[in-house]
């Protein structure tokens, strides 16, 4: 009989039953369910179990987070339910069923726009320091600018803006290309080479067409008829709608090609009727339904109503994130750049996220005397100021209800201020403080007001609904239901001896805010940090036995001490879906290990290709006897000599 029998019943029956299943499977922490009908699972009393430390529900699954013993639980629950467990690939594709066509749609466009978000980012941050250079009139009495006195400043704008160009005039056609190629599992390369086809030097510049006189536009002359020339710089459903032309095209040449000619014939007529389609059909029509889009939100964003129209966005936005309806600003941001030089949604944006994070800073305040609750709260606070919501709405905004709701009505207030100034940003930047450099120079104060606002409202709004609504229990994490002789039992604990863990890899050691998963950053799992590493090696931080592995996948394993505490050792983001590969065991289970010997070895450069991180997640779940743990990130470590966190 199983350890977690007893709790494999219970959580099948909370789910809805067997009949409610229509695949399971679990990574590293997180038992992963479809469920057939997902209103049937009873949330509340399943986040009530002792085994479970949480759950939610993402892109049509519902996970519950168990802990590293996940693998055990999970033979009892298969073995109670009499199901069998499925690979998580599949799961994802059986989660489809809980998504209507709407919500695929969106799926399928955050899919393509998250490998190309943090190009986008940078592109944007150099943006806006050229923005500070070139645009800001601070000199000579307001005449002349950084770039105007110093040649070197000078050649340093003009030096960006070689990279700059690369990514919103380039990079973002050949990036979906690329990306909708990966997503749909065809040819990149050729997802690539289509996308070069899209801005080809050859091509009209899309942004000279405006200027041009139809006369001088160059044609391809077919004698029949003439095709305009005109380059997609920039243009994002265009590229959308050739690259899924594409992938259709080489899936349908594969399935009637035989497989002795496939080389020759596949890559040849999907690519070139792919590009045809792409210079003949599709990009026009793509042309016109992005500047249609854009058109109707720019004149939202400009028009009489602009200011109902940002109150309402600056209110609903955060609720978006939670729905993954926000993926579509992307798309919508991009295009209104390209349209009209700029973008007004996405300060907005901005400052929705500031608020979020200000909500969260009132949380600060109000439980400074509750020291687990400011484990997730600081860390939630930063992120959140650098753009990354998910700790702070999931870890703690939602979890009280009320500040989400104080960070919604500082962020509309502050966007009632924002489309009223007309405050614009260059490009898509950091969604949080830093994203003052994405805003056109001359908006930078407007914006900085909005900031303002999108910092004071949330924080106070927070701090007086929290002292009437929050317990003693949620302010100072005294449990009014201890009793004195648990206090006194509780205080008789005696002192161990300082410990430590040694670097589990070479690399810099980050905190967990920094991974941006939204599990291990909310700190859900337990606390800990990550090493952003330089080698291929893990090793082992503390003497101990291995006390979870993870055969299929290698990507992880748990480590149990002496003190009775619990070390998750987590290489890379979801790298579960690697099912192994890149990854080698260089232990197994049960085996007792030395502080610095050798664990299992990885391979980033794979685990990169697969568009994974590689940050190595090291973490106590369960923290036995030791006490006062300390973490020491922002340093460059060496495996098994560097110190990474004390304990007594």
């Amino acid at each position: 009989m199983g350890k977690y029998v007893a709790d494999a019943k219970e959580l099948l029956r909370l789910v809805g039953g067997k009949e409610n299943i229509a695949a399971v499977s679990h990574c590293m922490t997180r038992m992963r369910f479809v469920l057939n009908d997902p209103q049937k699972a009873d949330i509340k009393k399943i986040e009530a179990m002792k085994v479970v430390k949480g759950s939610f529900t993402q892109s049509g699954q519902f996970q519950v987070i168990i802990g590293n013993t996940v693998a055990d639980f999970y033979n009892d629950f298969v073995a109670e339910a009499g199901i069998e467990g499925v690979s998580k690939d599949m799961v994802k594709k059986a989660a489809k069923q809980n998504q209507n066509i709407f919500q695929r749609m969106l799926t399928a466009i955050a899919e393509i726009f998250a490998p190309l978000i943090p190009a986008i980012i940078v592109g944007g941050l150099i943006l806006g320091f050229r923005n500070c250079i070139d645009s800001l009139y601070l000199f000579d009495n307001g005449t002349k600018t950084l770039c105007d006195l110093s040649q070197f400043w000078a050649g340093v704008d003009h030096f960006l803006w070689l990279i700059g160009e690369a990514v919103f005039h380039v990079g973002i056609p050949v990036g979906i290309c690329w990306s909708v190629a990966k997503k749909m599992g065809t040819t990149e390369m050729l997802g690539i080479v289509l996308g070069l086809t899209l801005v080809s030097g050859q091509l009209l510049n899309a942004y000279s067409v405006g200027s041009t006189a139809a006369a001088d536009i160059p044609v391809w002359n077919f004698g029949f008829t003439q095709v305009n020339m005109i380059g997609y710089q920039a243009q994002v459903i265009p590229a959308i709608l050739a690259a899924f032309a594409l992938a259709y095209l080489e899936k349908f040449f594969r399935k009637i090609t035989p497989q002795a000619i496939s080389m020759i014939v596949v890559p040849f007529f999907s690519l070139l009727l792919a590009v045809m389609a792409a210079h003949f059909i599709l990009g026009p029509i793509g042309w016109k339904i992005g500047s249609a889009i854009s058109s109707v939100v720019y004149s939202g964003i400009t028009g009489s109503a602009r200011v109902i129209f940002g109150a309402i966005f600056g209110f609903i936005y955060a609720p978006l994130v939670i729905t993954g309806l926000h993926h579509m600003t992307n798309a919508i941001d991009l295009q209104l750049i390209a349209d009209f030089g700029g973008t007004m949604l996405w300060p907005m944006i901005a400052l929705s996220n500031i608020a979020q994070g200000s909500a969260v800073l009132g949380m600060i305040y109000l439980q400074k005397k509750n020291a687990r609750a400011q484990e997730v709260n600081v860390p939630s606070t930063i992120s959140c100021y650098l753009g990354v919501t998910e700790p702070a709405m999931f870890g703690v905004n939602l979890k009280y209800v009320f500040p989400f709701f104080c960070g919604m009505i500082g962020s509309g207030l502050a966007a009632i201020v924002c489309v009223a100034t007309n405050t614009t940003a260059n490009a898509i930047g950091v969604g949080g403080l830093p994203g003052i450099l994405s805003i056109q120079p001359k908006y930078m104060l407007s914006f900085a007001i909005c900031m303002l606002i999108a910092v004071a409202v949330p924080f106070l709004l927070t701090v007086i609904v929290g002292k009437k609504k929050l317990v003693a229990e949620d302010l100072e994490g005294v449990s009014t239901d201890r009793t004195t002789s648990e206090t006194e039992t509780y205080e008789k604990v005696a002192k161990k001896a300082l410990a430590e863990w040694t670097a589990v890899a070479d690399g810099k050691t980050i905190t967990l805010a920094e991974v941006k998963d939204g599990v291990f950053s909310e700190g859900v799992m337990g606390d800990g940090l990550a090493i952003l590493p330089t080698g291929d090696t893990v090793y082992a931080p503390a003497e101990g036995t291995i006390s979870v592995t993870m055969d299929k996948s290698k990507h992880a394993c748990g480590l149990t001490l002496e003190n009775g505490m619990e070390v998750l050792i987590h290489v890379g983001i979801d790298t579960v879906n690697m099912n192994g590969e890149g990854f080698t065991y260089l232990i197994s289970e049960g085996q007792k290990v030395q502080a610095g010997e050798p664990l299992l070895k990885f391979d980033s450069k794979k685990i990169k290709k697969a568009g994974y991180s590689d940050a190595i997640i090291c973490i106590a779940t369960e923290e036995g006897s030791a006490k006062n743990i300390q973490y020491k990130t922002g340093q460059q470590v060496v495996a098994g000599k560097t110190v990474i966190a004390t304990f007594s």
